[in-house]
């Protein structure tokens, strides 16, 4: 058992390359993609509760970053996540934080948008007060 624990990163296949133009090896994927994950489903908790975006980023981050503190091989999570190479769902991850942001910042525009929009039709308005 304790050999094995030492051992195992020692004989860890070392990725080379990725095999996409541009796309560069990230050597501790496993952790980059842990706290990404994790930043994830603290970032949704922002978005409304009964959002079906927020309920499908909820539902497949968790299963991801499970997979990620289960498996301490690059190449086992990505059979097991079947989603590609682990540097692209660096990107995926970084991208949907990005679209979290703005998901946040649009929901907000529009609630606002529909107010004025109420207040500017002249039958909604006198019905309104």
């Amino acid at each position: 058992m304790f050999l094995r624990r030492i051992a195992r990163p020692l004989m860890a296949k070392v990725k080379e390359t990725t095999g996409i133009v541009g796309l560069d090896v990230v050597p501790n994927a496993r952790e980059v993609l842990i706290s990404l994950y994790s930043k994830t489903l603290k970032e949704i908790q922002a978005v409304p509760e009964d959002e079906g975006y927020r309920k499908a980023v909820e539902s497949f981050t968790r299963h991801r970053l499970k997979v990620c503190q289960e498996e301490e091989d690059w190449e086992t999570i990505e059979k097991r996540l079947g989603c590609g190479q682990v540097e692209e769902l660096i990107e995926e991850a970084q991208d949907e934080l990005t679209l979290i942001g703005k998901m946040i910042g649009h929901s907000k525009m529009g609630v606002i948008m529909l107010e004025s929009a109420i207040w500017d039709v002249p039958f909604l308005a006198s019905h309104m007060v």
